[in-house]
């Protein structure tokens, strides 16, 4: 799709740098833990289908978060996320490939690398459950979600629109996001995902897990996302921002205190 007409400055300076970055070797071999199935056992638990970020910092955030990322991604579990996002992204969103590492080895949930990645190669970086392809970025969709696909990785193909949710479904995309921040202005309105899950038939949809992105503050966020047909939901700051053990327990309880 590669669309990059229009992005906020911020975006053309992450993917800038995302074009400048190399990758792996050799191709990855990876066994993934189950997204869909960490949802629904949460679910079936009685939990809300969060999926915590690990996210140390952003263009969107103020401040920085410099506590040791095992440590607030077991606190994340321990609250009750169903899987975890690591930032492996370095220049804006201070992440790496070892945090990512040294997560997954820490937890026994699914771990999504968050990052923005373009070329087949920067798969090969570090081992995860799931990788993150956002529709609007890459060039071949279809190629780089079979290479990720063959490497062992879940993918989430991120979208925004109709048009993106679409050519995700028909690159054979199976996990897809609705992220509710413009990147052409980085405003976040929750009824994004409301409106593009609406505007495609809900026989295009079956099989597919769709996860809600971003703009989640609230309990009441999350049963709104869900009552869109959210299977999981991606939550960052308004889990990072404070304890992050008692913002998780919140949101996957639904408890309003």
């Amino acid at each position: 799709m590669n669309t990059r007409e229009g992005l906020a400055p911020a975006v053309r300076s992450i993917l800038g740098a995302a074009e400048g970055r190399g990758g792996g070797d050799e191709p990855l071999d990876v066994t993934p833990r189950s997204l869909p199935a960490a949802l629904e056992a949460a679910e079936a638990d009685g939990r809300a289908p969060i999926i915590a970020e690990v996210k140390p910092t952003s263009p969107t955030a103020d401040g920085e978060r410099t506590d040791d990322p095992v440590e607030l991604a077991t606190a994340m579990v321990e609250g009750g996320a169903a899987a975890l996002s690591v930032l492996t992204e370095p220049e804006h969103f201070g992440g790496s490939p070892e945090t990512l590492e040294a997560v997954r080895t820490a937890v026994d949930v699914p771990v999504l690398r968050k990052d923005f990645l373009l070329r087949e190669a920067q798969l090969d970086v570090v081992g995860a459950d799931l990788v993150l392809l956002i529709a609007r970025f890459v060039d071949d969709l279809e190629g780089l979600l079979e290479a990720a696909h063959q490497r062992g990785f879940q993918v989430l193909v991120e979208t925004h629109t109709p048009a993106e949710l679409e050519a995700a479904l028909d690159a054979g995309a199976d996990i897809v996001g609705v992220n509710n921040r413009d990147l052409a202005n980085l405003d976040v309105d929750v009824g994004t995902f409301e409106r593009v899950v609406d505007s495609v038939p809900a026989t295009a949809r079956e099989n597919v897990t769709l996860i809600a992105e971003s703009g989640v503050e609230s309990c009441d966020d999350v049963a709104r996302m869900r009552a869109a047909g959210a299977d999981g939901v991606l939550v960052g700051s308004a889990i990072m921002d404070g304890d992050v053990r008692a913002n998780t327990e919140r949101l996957t309880s639904g408890s309003t205190e």
